[in-house]
């Protein structure tokens, strides 16, 4: 720390877009795995943000693998918690938390629960479930960060269809007025939620426009693709007075045929031959 302003870190990979994409094939067949031994989980919404998960902990996010709590580490915050599965198979395949926990993954008394739970699992900023929050607390911390003179920047990963809550519009209002230019929020755009696609649920479209409407400096990427996710999120100036969106076009159940873009498949669990063709297909 120099002249009362702290300095961040760098992120500990620094991948490269066709590296992240190794490890995002790694994430998928470890939640499948994890998913099907547990008999639970939110299959859809794990594989369609892990794209996403990876350039964050594997190129964007400046943090020490070691220290979760370092005053200086970029944070992530998962709003869409139910999404909980793919961030700790991202976790695992950054060494942050040892893989042979992801078998415990629902088990009673487990330190991965079924929501991100701070107590239990490290990198988790705050206990998220019930959408629509973690935006008002990403823009909190973006803020702190500012009035503390520290440089770290804040990521705040959305479902489009946790949009709905008209908690996130407060908090970007809040985000905008305070020029929270070190806060990112990505949706994961795969334009379904639990039982059909958003825009017949509640519809949130043009949704660039709001956004933007907002005051948000707004982008959008194929969400599934490593080399536009990082192009986007490098390019937002962090430093600035504009708070950022990446609409990330996301498929949901990304990478496995028959679950792409099937709404049933929000929390449904591969078993038996399924388990193995979508191992297969990954492979």
């Amino acid at each position: 720390m120099s002249g009362g302003v702290a300095t961040t870190r760098e992120n500990p990979f620094a991948l490269a877009p066709s590296e992240i994409e190794a490890r995002s094939r790694e994430i998928r067949r470890s939640i499948l795995q994890m998913n099907s031994a547990a008999g639970q989980g939110h299959t859809g919404a794990d594989l369609s943000e892990t794209d996403i998960l990876a350039c964050l902990f594997f190129r964007m996010m400046r943090y020490h693998p070691d220290e979760p709590r370092d005053p200086d580490r970029d944070r992530f915050i998962l709003s869409k918690g139910h999404g909980v599965g793919g961030f700790y198979c991202t976790l695992a395949e950054a060494g942050i938390i040892d893989p042979a926990l992801l078998t415990t993954y629902l088990r009673f008394d487990s330190a991965l629960p079924g929501h991100p739970v701070r107590q239990k699992t490290p990198f988790v900023e705050i206990n998220t479930g019930a959408l629509g929050h973690g935006l008002s607390v990403a823009a909190g911390l973006a803020l702190s960060a500012r009035l503390s003179g520290r440089g770290f920047h804040v990521y705040v990963l959305l479902g489009d269809g946790e949009l709905q809550e008209g908690s996130n519009w407060e908090a970007m209002m809040a985000a905008s007025h305070f020029m929270l230019g070190n806060l990112v929020a990505i949706v994961d755009r795969n334009t379904l939620q639990l039982a059909d696609r958003t825009e017949s649920i509640m519809a949130l479209e043009p949704l660039a426009a709001k956004l933007k409407s907002f005051g948000f400096e707004v982008a959008s990427a194929d969400g599934n693709n490593p080399q536009e996710i990082v192009r986007v999120l490098t390019a937002f100036d962090k430093s600035g007075t504009r708070p950022h969106v990446l609409l990330a076009h996301t498929v949901k159940g990304k990478g496995v045929s028959f679950m792409e873009d099937q709404a049933s498949w929000h929390h449904k669990i591969p078993v038996g031959d399924q388990l193995r063709q979508a191992i297969e297909e990954l492979e």
